[in-house]
Order: C-alpha cells, then sequence, then structure tokens
C-alpha cells in the first residue's frame, strides 16, 4: 500500500485555549493546544511505521499544491484570506496562522500526488484536514477541501468519481462544491448534528439530494457504532456506489467517529473501522484516501492502523484493541435507513 506524506503539513498551529476555541480563558488554569495540531498526525504516522503493518506499507515524498491548482475548487478570494502574518480565527475554532498556508498546499499537493502515483491504493497522511471546507469560507478546522481537490482533478482528466466520506461530521464542503454536479457521487455517513452556523450552513440531512440524488447523506443517530456503520455501507452506501460504478473511490478518512474521540458521539472501534477498510478494498476500484478527523491520538492512530490492515486485506488482525468496551447498539438504525432511503428511491429505482 502507498502512503504519501509531507513534513510541512505540521507546520500548521491553531495555537492554545479551551479546547478547540481560542483566546485566553482567566478560569482555565493550563491552556490547552487546539485538537487539530502537529501532534495527532505525528502520532499517526508512528503507529504505521512502528506498528506490526509496517513493512506492508511504501512511504511516499508529496509536494505543494500551485495556486492554479487550488482554484479548481477555491476562489481566488478565499485563498488569499489564507496568507496571513499573525494567528486569527477565521470562525469560531478555525484558526489560521503565518505557517498555515505553506501546511494547507502541502496537504493538498500530497493528496494529489497520491493521485498522480497511479496506485491503486494510495493513502495521503496529512494535515490540515479538509472536508468542510467550502469554496469560499473555511469551516471546522479545514482550509482546503484535500479530498474534494482530487475527485475534481480525476473528473477534469475524464475519471468518474465518487467520494465516501466516514469522518463523524458532515462532509459539508465537498458537499458543497459538487451539489449541482450529476457526474459525481458523494456519500457523506455522519452524526446527526445538523447546521452548526453561517460558516457550516448545510445540513446534512438525507433530504439534502443535490443535482439527480447524487448528494447523499446516511446521517445517523448519536451512539452509532460498528454495527450501525458496516450497514450503512452494506446496505446504502455500496449498493450505490456499484451503481455509480465509479473509476476512482475518494474516501475522506476521520477516525472522530471512535468510542474514545472528544469530538464525536459515536461508537466505532478499530474492528469497525478494519472492516470498513475491507470494504473499500474489496469494491475493486482505484481508491485515494485523504486524512479527516480523530483528535484522541492514541485511539485514532489505533484506527488507523486497523483501517489499514483492512484496506491490505490481511487475514488476521495484528494490532489488538485495547480500550474497546463501549456497547454497540444499533436501535435507531432502522429509522436512520429509511429516512436516507426516502429521500433516494426517486434518484435511484431498484437499488436501495
Amino acid at each position: 500500500m502507498d502512503m504519501f506524506w509531507h513534513d510541512d503539513c505540521l507546520e500548521h498551529d491553531a495555537g492554545e485555549g479551551l479546547w478547540e476555541l481560542p483566546g485566553s480563558w482567566p478560569w482555565l488554569d493550563v491552556a490547552e493546544p487546539h485538537p487539530e495540531n502537529a501532534a495527532r498526525l505525528r502520532t499517526f504516522r508512528h503507529a504505521l511505521t512502528h506498528g506490526p503493518v509496517a513493512s506492508h506499507l511504501k512511504w511516499h515524498e508529496g509536494r505543494h499544491a500551485s495556486v492554479d491548482e487550488l482554484l479548481r475548487v477555491h476562489s481566488a478570494s478565499y485563498l488569499d484570506s489564507l496568507r496571513v502574518s499573525t494567528r486569527v480565527a477565521l470562525e469560531v475554532n478555525t484558526v489560521v496562522g503565518p505557517e498555515t498556508w505553506r501546511a494547507a498546499c502541502a496537504a493538498a499537493g500530497t493528496s494529489l500526488a497520491a493521485l498522480e502515483s497511479g496506485a491503486s491504493l494510495a493513502y495521503a497522511l496529512v494535515r490540515p484536514p479538509g472536508h468542510h471546507a467550502q469554496p469560499g469560507m473555511a469551516d471546522g478546522y479545514c482550509f482546503v477541501n484535500n479530498a474534494a481537490l482530487v475527485a475534481e482533478t480525476a473528473r477534469r482528466q475524464g475519471m468518474r468519481v465518487a467520494v465516501l466520506d466516514w469522518d463523524v461530521h458532515h462532509g459539508n464542503g465537498t458537499q458543497e462544491v459538487f451539489y449541482d454536479r450529476p457526474d459525481v457521487l458523494t456519500i457523506s455517513l455522519h452524526m446527526r448534528h445538523g447546521s452548526w452556523g453561517t460558516n457550516h450552513p448545510q445540513t446534512g440531512a438525507p433530504s439534502e439530494v443535490g443535482a439527480d440524488g447524487r448528494n447523499v447523506n446516511i446521517e445517523l443517530s448519536l451512539g452509532a457504532g460498528d454495527t450501525a456503520y458496516l450497514r450503512a455501507f452494506d446496505e446504502i452506501a455500496f449498493p450505490l456506489l456499484r451503481e455509480f460504478a465509479p473509476d476512482l473511490l475518494v474516501c475522506a478518512s476521520g477516525f472522530d467517529g471512535s468510542a474514545f474521540d472528544p469530538n464525536g458521539r459515536h461508537n466505532l472501534t478499530g474492528t469497525g473501522y478494519r472492516e470498513i477498510g475491507r470494504r473499500v478494498a474489496s469494491f475493486g476500484t482505484r481508491v485515494v484516501l485523504t486524512q479527516e478527523g480523530g483528535y484522541l491520538r492514541g485511539y485514532s492512530a489505533l484506527c488507523l492502523h486497523s483501517l489499514v490492515e483492512g484496506l491490505l486485506r490481511l487475514p488476521e488482525p495484528l494490532l489488538e484493541d485495547p480500550l474497546a468496551y463501549v456497547p454497540d447498539d444499533s436501535q435507531l438504525v432502522d429509522a436512520d435507513f429509511e429516512r436516507v432511503r426516502a429521500a433516494l428511491k426517486p434518484f435511484w429505482p431498484g437499488v436501495l
């Protein structure tokens, strides 16, 4: 499996504050580092280079994206706003600093390098994450939409492209980029959180179907775990993907759906992510993955390792999950899926 990395992705620094909120909090004894920090990506890479899966991976140097490449999915005025001399919050929890532009270009270019490699299975281990970044707006720690950039670049090269996003939060930026395009299928599995302000007006509800039903939101009730996610893949996501028959599957890969993540309310385990990886690999289409969320560093790194094991379709787990214990309660799944089916059936007759 081909892994893509660039050291400049570590340069972005969102500073300290109250978890994701910047600033000074006089009642807080010790300020906390912003959850989207360089240590999380270093931890992810360390797990893959020192864990038992290491011998199965081949690492490649990424590159920086050019402005012309970024303009494929973002406006020029928005990109200009990312070049700052002092650290500032573009919205409530998304902080841009003097180092951010270089890091965002490295993340975007490294994602494009994964596409350009021609590898059948390529993973861009990058930050800042991207799936919340809209054409003209930063959101949710994201500045450049790496997954959308890969998808749009491939589309312009004549490929039929689908995007599959399992970050615990709605991939609203990717939805916004492709919402009016019937030639790109976007599927997001996420917790039900709705709109969270002017920077994130999309709700993530199943009713946001896009052009010809090509925007699919599989909104899952809080507490959804391995069973709910795997059913969502088996009963909705992959039947639609098989019908759409893409040449390239772009995966926005987040681990904030884990049982221990402070930014999510779902209960996925390492086992669940391993099975997600198996399903993606078994689909049989070329795959490029871009790194999204996952904020409890150690457990997210374990989940990444498990996902990679699944992507490699290894016969037995290599790394034990020492923490998973949260009960997997999927009693609300049927009602969740019925909302999705009701919204999409007019566009996908005979599939759902």
